[in-house]
């Protein structure tokens, strides 16, 4: 029998596309309910809510946004969900000197702040309770420095410091935080870019899929109570 999440309430940011959207159908299919805050909720209202879960259209850059669907989700669950997956992110690969304080910013806003938001919003009721895991992904970016990689790098290497942090707070506390730092993963946001095409990219053949890094989330999620996992890297080979 494979990984199973009856009776868990599952939070993934960013769930329409990419790794989130993968973990989506993962948790799903692990029998979990599903709660997505995305941009584009129409493609994957119909999977979330036939979890038991629901879907709201959040973007993650805008405070406001991310306040009201936080109030909503825990309104509708009575609390904060079981567990949380922040895998929102935006993407952008270009040289410090040609990086626009708007893309800088954007990145800052959607991978660093809004996974701050999501942990300063659920924490204190996780806290309370006792219990629940949190899975915060990262990048390889947030651990090696990569050309073209400035704005992105800088969200990333701080989503890696915020998530340091977290662990030691949460020591004896009974919630468990990991921090999954994927290498290269085929997904849309190498669109526009072409790795193919460029022999400074790894071409998307040797790239992850969105479900291995999703695998990697269920087994987190699936571990006994007991285990911590603060930090797991993944890498194509």
């Amino acid at each position: 029998m494979g990984v199973r999440l009856d009776g868990r309430s599952v939070l993934v940011t960013g769930g329409s596309r990419g790794i989130g959207r993968a973990v989506v159908e993962a948790v799903a299919e692990a029998g979990g309910a599903v709660h997505v805050f995305c941009r584009d909720p129409a493609d994957v209202a119909t999977l979330a809510r036939g979890s038991g879960g629901d879907v709201w259209p959040t973007d993650l850059g805008d405070e406001a946004s991310v306040w009201t669907s936080l109030d909503q989700l825990q309104d509708r669950l009575g609390g904060p969900p079981t567990d949380i997956v922040n895998s929102a992110g935006a993407f952008a690969l270009e040289p410090l000197a040609e990086t626009s304080v708007a893309t800088f910013d954007r990145m800052l806003a959607v991978n660093l702040r809004g996974t701050f938001l999501v942990l300063r919003a659920l924490l204190p009721a996780l806290l309370q309770r006792g219990s629940g895991r949190i899975v915060n992904v990262g990048s390889v970016a947030g651990r090696r420095a990569l050309p073209g990689n400035g704005a992105y790098g800088a969200s990333k290497f701080g989503v890696r410091g915020l998530h340091e942090v977290l662990v030691e707070e949460l020591r004896g506390s009974g919630v468990a935080a990991t921090l999954l730092e994927p290498s290269a993963t085929d997904t849309s946001l190498w669109d526009a870019l072409d790795p193919d095409g460029d022999p400074a990219l790894p071409p998307r053949s040797a790239m992850l899929r969105p479900a291995d890094v999703a695998d990697t989330v269920l087994f987190v999620l699936s571990r006994p109570e007991h285990v911590r996992l603060p930090l797991l890297q993944i890498e194509a080979g």
